[in-house]
């Protein structure tokens, strides 16, 4: 007994997940793919940026 309140919630938030429309920056996802040459600068300079999922890669 009990689970009904706790499967109710899953399949709430399930059909939120499904049905939902999140908003899509379209200008910002085509300057993301198209990049700049300029910003590929390499492992190096990848490595003196900050990046928040650093303390995960370790």
């Amino acid at each position: 007994m009990g689970r009904g309140r706790a499967k109710a919630k899953q399949t709430k938030v399930a059909r939120e997940l499904k049905y939902s429309t999140p908003h899509t920056d379209f200008e910002a996802l085509q300057r993301e793919l198209a990049g700049n040459s300029s910003d590929r600068g390499g492992d190096e300079q990848r490595e003196e940026e900050d990046d928040e999922y650093d303390t995960y890669r370790r």
